[in-house]
């Protein structure tokens, strides 16, 4: 039940390694799509291995949904993906340790939370402690019933949600929204009973990038073939070869590793021809789409608690800004990062920074009293970013897990990477990673 369940993977590191010495029979001309963290390790480990790799990139940078910031010169942003998780064992972890980049860890436990402009007191920490172990003992049995159905659903009824005082509402919807909505970035009416957890973890600390994520995707690309500004519109293929029109031109390959995300396929945004199989569509259609946007606010100075990670805040009405991150101890800047998910975080893309700006200094004011307003702001729009739509997948209630296995099925002269087809680490930087690494494996393989 808990997604950071230590499972030791150092194997896979290692197996990523060896397949990047394997040499090719004969060298081929691979077209790489998307020039995101699988898109680069898999790239990485063709071209390594002697094969012709292009990347074709609609952004103008790389990294994907990988996007370290340098707005502030002096204090790197990720807006994107920000942590390794398992850093000791997690293939990304290894990387990071061999370019020698500097991280920081931080700790889940290491939080406070407030309500109404005071901390918690211990009675309502004991309280929330209380509903998070109810709720996983209620899906715990969800997962042995009959049918799957949504994760609010089977809470709500197995609390008898209508007996309960407003405030132990209020408590519960915390929890839901602070532990699986900002989790896994799905929204607790989408997020399947049955499966929302059906992944796994590496053993090791969760650490972020005093210096930016960025580093990595930069390591992996050096070298490489890539082509920005290429949006890829329609991919055809048969038994002679794969044909990909991009922005205005054609480009040909003996074969093809398609690495965008999982919302721009579900957006039909690339063409395919012949179609892809029924099996790979309903891995589309059924899998979910989810969002968790970011709000960087840098001050003069703290004015919160800065030996914390977390600051976690009740709100009056479910989900608005309950999960702030405290950079100032990973950092040394006087930066607050509030994070917004799922359906609050849809909702609030529309907002014009000024407002964004806004209503998030009233919910710190709600909890420290008057402070000062912000100097700068870094404020993210995944959802309505155009080559991604949406931060990551999540499994949705009726999906069955076993769909990202279709999804990551070669097909043809096609080959499929992504954090979206990974059965195991979905939603995860290294999951992505990873993938890239098994897309480049089946193609050495023959």
């Amino acid at each position: 039940m808990d997604r950071r369940k230590l499972l030791a993977m150092l194997g896979l590191a290692l197996a990523a390694r060896r397949t990047w010495a394997l040499t090719p029979a004969q060298p081929q001309k691979i077209l790489v799509i998307g020039a995101g963290i699988a898109g680069l390790s898999a790239a990485r480990a063709l071209h390594d291995a002697g094969h012709r790799v292009e990347v074709l990139e609609a952004r103008e940078r790389i990294g994907g949904r990988i996007h370290t910031s340098r707005v502030w010169k002096d204090a790197p942003m990720d807006l994107g993906a920000s942590w390794i998780n398992g850093f000791q064992a997690s293939p990304l972890g290894k990387l990071a340790r061999e370019l020698g980049v500097r991280t920081i860890a931080t700790d889940d436990e290491n939080a406070i939370g407030y309500r109404a402009g005071r901390r918690f007191t211990a009675s309502e920490y004991e309280r929330l402690a209380h509903w998070r172990e109810r709720i996983s003992e209620v899906l715990e049995s969800a997962q042995q019933s009959e049918s799957d159905r949504s994760l609010h659903a089977a809470v709500m009824e197995a609390l008898d949600w209508d007996s309960l005082s407003r405030d132990d509402r209020r408590l519960i919807e915390l929890r839901l929204n602070g532990d699986f909505e900002h989790e896994y970035a799905g929204s607790t009416p989408q997020l399947s009973a049955w499966w929302w957890d059906d992944d796994s973890a590496f053993a090791g600390d969760d650490i972020i990038f005093p210096d930016g994520f960025g580093a990595l995707p930069e390591h992996l690309a050096k070298g490489l073939s890539i082509r920005f500004g290429h949006i890829v519109e329609r991919i055809a293929w048969d038994e002679n070869g794969v044909r990909v029109d991009a922005t205005g031109h054609t480009l040909r390959a003996d074969r093809i590793i398609v690495s965008a995300p999982l919302g721009v396929l579900k957006a039909g945004a690339i063409e395919f021809s012949p179609p892809l199989p029924a099996a790979k569509r309903r891995a589309i259609e059924s899998l979910g789409v989810g969002l968790l946007n970011k709000c960087f606010l840098r001050f003069g100075q703290p004015f919160w608690p800065t030996d914390v990670d977390w600051i976690e805040r009740l709100p009056e009405r479910r989900g608005e800004w309950t999960q702030w991150l405290n950079l100032a101890r990973a950092s040394g800047k006087s930066v607050l990062l509030g994070f917004n998910a799922a359906e609050f975080a849809r909702q609030i893309e529309a907002w014009s920074d000024t407002k964004t700006v806004a209503e998030a200094m009233g919910a710190l004011r709600g909890m420290f009293g008057e402070v000062p307003e912000p100097r700068g702001q870094q404020i993210t729009r995944w959802a309505s970013d155009p080559f991604a739509l949406g931060a990551y997948s999540f499994n949705a209630v009726g999906a069955d897990p076993k769909v990202r296995e279709d999804l990551a099925a070669p097909t043809g002269r096609l080959h499929f990477a992504g954090e979206a087809t990974s059965r195991k680490y979905f939603g995860t930087t290294h999951g992505a990673y990873l993938t890239g690494v098994r897309a480049a494996r089946e193609i050495l393989k023959g």
